[in-house]
């Protein structure tokens, strides 16, 4: 192997993880052009195609999944031998701000922050539930975790969970009650749990999608609330249909609290994300954070 493929194959490492360009050009603090440039290179020294490339997408082919798997876990053996190296002469510390969804420091950032802050006790962890998406050089944030189709085109995103999926959920006795909605159309006849994410925006409208039909329904209801699990609250209690991630009520569906409606309705999409200001020099105990949170399923 040529020594510039070294370097080629961890452009290509990042590509496929962030599935996009512009967001695995700012990880690696290179031009777009640089990375794409980079692929093509590679992928004419190795002969064989890596990447399925559209407007919006990128996406490993077969070879490609099959190289990565095999690449993984080597370039993070290496990456978390040279941070170890790093940090021995100079320990993370600071304050670091982080802003995200009570349902994401609950599932995904809580488990990794405790093990931080153990691991490093010059690390201090400052937590924002919020439902907004925060503007994160106003509010001084170092970062936020969120959803990925409500994120900027403008700040690097890292997925940190795996693929979500809405779900429509209401209580048994609801459902016996008012029927059941088996098309996104007859939600108007039925009282949904609104939310308002920002409290100068709009209350959000659900999205479905169901073989290449895309569905955008305002609904109402009895209530309006900037917090997925008060929605589910009066979901459980009787009070209509709520629209959350499936995570969030997967207990409740187990249990029987609540029953799913329009689940052919709500595909996949991209799961939660840690995300940051483009432009902004990253510390140690953020890179750590990354690292820790990155998902690698």
């Amino acid at each position: 192997m040529k020594k510039e493929d070294l370097a080629d194959l961890a452009v290509f490492l990042a590509v496929a993880e962030e599935r996009n360009f512009t967001r695995a050009a700012a990880r690696l603090g290179l031009s777009q052009s640089a990375v794409s440039h980079t692929m093509r290179r590679l992928e004419a020294s190795i002969g064989v195609k890596l990447l399925n490339r559209s407007s919006r997408h990128v996406s490993t082919t077969e070879p490609g999944e099959k190289l990565l798997a095999k690449l993984r876990p080597g370039l993070d053996q290496i990456a978390a031998q040279i941070e170890e190296l790093r940090v021995q002469g100079n320990t993370p510390s600071g304050l670091l701000r982080i802003t995200a969804s009570k349902a994401a420091i609950r599932h995904i950032l809580w488990p990794v922050v405790t093990g931080l802050v153990r691991d490093y006790p010059g690390i201090r962890v400052e937590l924002s539930s919020e439902g907004r998406l925060t503007d994160l050089a106003e509010d001084r944030f170092d970062c936020g975790i969120r959803l990925e189709e409500f994120l900027a085109p403008d700040v690097i995103a890292v997925p940190v969970g795996p693929p979500a999926r809405m779900a429509a959920v209401a209580a048994p006795d609801y459902l016996a009650h008012r029927g059941i909605p088996r098309h996104p159309a007859d939600l108007a006849d039925h009282a949904c749990m609104g939310t308002r994410f920002d409290p100068h925006g709009t209350v959000y409208a659900w999205e479905f999608e169901k073989d290449g039909e895309e569905i955008i329904r305002r609904v109402d209801g009895p209530f309006i609330v900037n917090d997925s699990d008060l929605a589910i609250a009066a979901a459980r209690e009787g009070h209509g249909i709520a629209f959350v991630t499936e995570a969030e009520v997967a207990a409740d569906l187990a249990a029987g609290r609540l029953h799913r409606v329009l689940e052919d309705w709500c595909p996949p999409f991209g799961g939660m994300h840690l995300y940051y200001p483009g432009r902004r020099q990253v510390s140690s105990a953020l890179r750590l954070l990354i690292d820790r949170l990155r998902w690698r399923g």
